[in-house]
């Protein structure tokens, strides 16, 4: 389209230089002239002098002469950037052929290692076979995600100049790339615009409009959720996974001062620290973090014995999964099989989980989502 816009410049440019009351021997040549000596001086960056006399000469040859030189010089100019913008176009579909995204995407997480949120988004990744690096974030100074406005993680960055903030905005963004074949990353990414207002307590905070929701066309839609109501289950239980399940995590990893050390060695050995980080964070932050999870425990209504809570949500999911299904996707795991296998991970190799395996019927089915993550079983 772009390339006919230009050929339809340069008819008019041509028009109006062949045109009798401006046509003069040997035009041709001198405006062949002029052109060569203005755009070799533009490129090599020379004085803009030769350029300027090289203007009122042809503006002493006619108005319309000017006209016409002036509409072929931004023809060419245009028919050249739409050449470089279809020779670039070329090279991301010969990375990508179907224009999905996929494989051709360079992803890059900064995250921290025992986050809920940034495990959501690895088992996403990891599911769906997508490779991407990471770069582990020091919690305390943070000097990782120094050039983002936005503080917290998961961040994830694509193709190295698109950010993606928010982990259900990342997977349903990735997710989105995954399945239809007519958007760019920067078209998904704009059907999640951030939404930036004051707490009751007066803090600024930052959230996202439509983050579970899949920018799909019908026909995408019904491929993807074939079975009536199952797109608002996924969306349901993926709000549940943020809103309640990922808040019963510290109250119980937390729950006395023994289990708030555990915790704290397990989070300086994944982590990123330094040596006195890592001391002042395991001794220091697990006494915070053990009178946190108290205020927690208040905050969100919980039982004193915090596991009853945590036993009864990972039921009340199991329950929502079903008996006759492997997982809530059916077959193979869907976006709310990964969030809530996401959330539950970071618990391995503490208390709280041996516990939550002993406690709840969560265990094979978790064992199923650890295997299809591990096998990369979504890998397209």
């Amino acid at each position: 389209m772009a390339a006919a816009c230009v050929r339809t410049v340069c008819k008019v440019g041509w028009t109006l230089l062949e045109s009798p009351a401006v046509r003069r021997p040997a035009c041709a040549p001198n405006l062949t002239g002029n052109a060569g000596t203005l755009l070799s001086r533009r490129g090599f960056g020379t004085g803009a002098s030769g350029s300027a006399a090289q203007l009122l000469k042809s503006v002493r040859g006619g108005g319309r002469r000017v006209l016409g030189c002036a509409v072929l010089f931004g023809g060419g100019l245009g028919f050249y950037q739409a050449v470089r913008w279809s020779a670039q176009q070329q090279r991301v579909l010969a990375q990508d052929p179907q224009g999905s995204g996929g494989a051709a995407l360079k992803l890059v997480l900064y995250q921290y290692q025992t986050c809920p949120f940034c495990s959501k988004v690895r088992a996403f990744l990891d599911y769906h076979g997508l490779s991407y690096d990471v770069v582990e974030v020091n919690p305390v100074m943070r000097q990782e995600i120094k050039w983002s406005a936005y503080r917290k993680v998961p961040i994830l960055m694509v193709q190295e100049d698109v950010q993606l903030n928010d982990s259900s905005v990342i997977i349903s963004a990735l997710k989105t790339l995954l399945v239809t074949r007519d958007k760019s990353v920067g078209d998904v990414v704009r059907c999640y615009p951030e939404i930036t207002s004051l707490n009751d307590s007066g803090k600024k905070v930052t959230e996202y409009s439509n983050k579970y929701w899949l920018m799909l066309s019908e026909e995408e839609t019904r491929r993807l959720y074939p079975e009536k109501d199952s797109q608002r289950e996924e969306m349901k239980w993926r709000k549940w996974a943020d809103d309640w399940l990922v808040h019963l995590i510290s109250p119980n990893v937390y729950r006395t001062t023994g289990e708030a050390l555990a915790s704290f060695d397990y989070i300086v050995r994944e982590g990123k620290f330094g040596s006195f980080e890592g001391f002042f964070a395991k001794y220091v932050g697990a006494a915070a973090m053990f009178i946190i999870a108290k205020r927690l425990k208040n905050r969100h209504n919980l039982q004193d014995d915090v596991r009853q809570d945590l036993y009864k949500a990972v039921n009340d999911w199991v329950a929502a999964v079903g008996k006759k299904r492997k997982f809530m996707g059916g077959d193979q795991p869907n976006l709310a099989d990964l969030a809530v296998f996401g959330v539950l991970r970071v618990m391995e190799g503490l208390q709280a989980f041996d516990d939550m395996m002993a406690n709840t019927k969560v265990k094979a089915w978790y064992q199923r989502v650890e295997r299809a993550t591990l096998n990369h079983a979504g890998q397209q």
